[in-house]
Formats: C-alpha cells, structure tokens, sequence
C-alpha cells in the first residue's frame, strides 16, 4: 500500500488549493478515502471522508470550504480547498485509516 501526495504550497488567505493522493497496491474503487492534516506540534486530524459511492463527511472546521472526490479510473482522491486560513496551515495526508503506512504528506502553508 502506498500513498502520495502532491499539490500543496505557499497560498494567502482567502485563496484555494487543491491536493491531489495517488494511491497504489489495494482495490482503491472499493475503499473510503480520507483525508488526514497535521499541524507543528499539534496530533494528526482527521478533515474529510469519501466511500466508494462518493458519499462525502467533513471535520466541522472545513465545512463548506473543502470539497473531497475521486477518480476510481486514476487511484486518486482530491481535496479542494478554498478560503484558506491560517490555522489550515499542516502536512496533508491521505489513507484508509489513520494508521501506518503513510504517505510522505503534502505541505500547505496558509500565510499573508
């Protein structure tokens, strides 16, 4: 199982991202996919989820600015982020489950 992530960066405040996980090794059509952040310091998180059926859950902190997908055809999930803060700032994860292996994360840095 494998997971890489890409597409974060530098980004002001109010503006969007989006991030992208290639998944590798297992059956990902038949899977929910979340997406996980962790900030410096702070414990991993969990941010949204999608099942197989494209059925979508969000942490009360991003609802109505992330938007999770997939393309089952490409192994991948998506994470759409719009008006950024602050306090999105962390190294973005993809997975199953919140459990080894991970991916290396992707950096988002939400900052004036």
């Amino acid at each position: 199982v494998q997971f890489v992530e890409s597409g974060g960066g530098l980004v002001q405040p109010g503006g969007s991202l989006r991030l992208s996980c290639v998944a590798s090794g297992f059956a990902f059509s038949m899977y929910t996919m979340r997406w996980y952040r962790q900030a410096t310091g702070e414990e991993r998180e969990w941010v949204a989820t999608i099942n197989g059926r494209g059925v979508t859950y969000y942490a009360d902190s991003v609802k109505g600015r992330f938007t999770i997908s997939r393309d089952n055809a490409k192994n991948t999930v998506y994470l759409q982020m719009n008006s950024l803060k602050s306090e999105d700032t962390a190294l973005y994860y993809c997975n199953i489950n919140p459990v080894p292996p991970w991916g290396q994360g992707t950096q988002v840095t939400v900052s004036s």
